[in-house]
């Protein structure tokens, strides 16, 4: 052992005694690690994870809703600008249909997802909350609609959502801005988020591995606002460009990267809830079953209608927009198996699993 990799394997050693390090020592290991210091760090993080999950793996049905959006995001498929995307919509009576057939699939969580679409007033979206709610009331409904008021954020929560994901992007202000046009403001998402967390939802935050002008010291950044936030869920995945962005021509993030972030986040929030994402298994055709072996406990399936899964697209490449709900639960299901774990249906509460 080498004396670089055995630094590695102390600060991981650490990492996992102490759920921390420094800022150096973050940089350090995420700078320096190789594929067995990777493979330690990841079976560490597995370890963690299995102490209090087991081998479970939750599953939440993905219903993406609209790919129209008020924000012109530089990095996104569906930005407002993106003159070649074709637009849809789904009615009320067909989101409430794919929550229906997710829940005969076993789903017990459904995520409704879509762009900032005004066309959805709050109006909408709390009698989407509410007949799901009725019709199941056992289900966990998670919105993941981006930026609102927190007038609308407690009504959402008085119809009975349960979860709100979105994502932070990036803890750096200035990188936030290099990101983002002009008119998105870096303090709205983070007070976004605060008031998510102070009305009582379960929130997710996330953020985008090798994003254009991302630095090793932002992704530690990223660390210290998710440990202070304490979310009950973190998605993250490798940034993967679209060709009708400026940054078509960008790199995507890297698998290692992206895994070496999952097991830290793991071993700094042991009880979080922690996708193995569709972008990850869209960099690598193995990636999300190297994801919950590096410590993620959470897959998402799409319960879109197939007529609109491939127009629903925030980067290029991305898989399963041909499939049917039931054809991807099965292909899901098996892959995860794979792994030595399996999918539950339980809605898999993260309060429910903390000391």
């Amino acid at each position: 052992m080498n004396p670089t990799e055995k630094n590695v394997v102390n600060i991981i050693d650490k990492l996992v005694v102490d759920g921390d390090l420094s800022d150096d020592e973050f940089l350090f290991l995420l700078d320096f690690s190789d594929s067995k210091s990777d493979e330690y760090l990841a079976v560490k993080a597995a370890s963690v994870r299995e102490q209090i999950y087991g081998k479970d793996v939750y599953i939440r049905g993905l219903i993406e809703f609209t790919n129209y959006c008020k924000n012109n995001c530089k990095y996104c498929g569906i930005r407002r600008d993106n003159n070649n995307a074709t637009r849809y919509r789904l009615s009320e009576d067909d989101i409430v249909s794919c929550a229906n057939t997710g829940y005969d699939l076993g789903f017990r969580t459904v995520v409704l997802q879509g762009g900032e679409d005004p066309y959805y007033t709050d109006d909408m979206i709390v009698s989407v909350i509410k007949r799901i709610k009725n019709n199941h009331p056992d289900i966990a409904v998670t919105l993941s609609i981006g930026e609102k008021s927190k007038e609308s954020y407690e009504e959402f929560w008085r119809a009975g959502a349960d979860r709100y994901l979105l994502r932070h992007e990036t803890a750096n202000k200035d990188h936030y801005e290099f990101l983002h046009p002009e008119e998105m403001s870096y303090n709205n998402r983070i007070k976004c988020l605060e008031e998510l967390k102070k009305i009582g939802y379960q929130v997710g935050c996330g953020m985008m591995i090798g994003s254009p002008g991302q630095e090793t010291k932002h992704l530690v950044e990223d660390i210290r606002f998710i440990q202070k936030l304490r979310p009950e869920m973190v998605g993250l995945g490798p940034f993967i460009p679209h060709k009708n962005t400026e940054y078509a021509g960008h790199p995507h993030g890297t698998v290692e990267m992206t895994l070496r972030m999952l097991s830290i986040i793991r071993l700094v929030l042991p009880e979080v809830l922690l996708p193995a994402t569709t972008a990850l298994g869209s960099v690598d055709p193995t990636g999300r079953e190297k994801g919950l072996k590096a410590g993620a406990n959470v897959v998402m399936p799409n319960l879109s209608p197939s007529g609109v899964r491939d127009k629903y697209l925030l980067y290029d490449g991305k898989i399963c927009t041909g499939e049917e709900a039931a054809e991807c639960i099965s292909c899901l299901s098996n892959r995860v198996s794979k792994t030595g774990y399996n999918i539950v249906t339980s809605r898999g509460d993260h309060r429910d699993f903390i000391k």
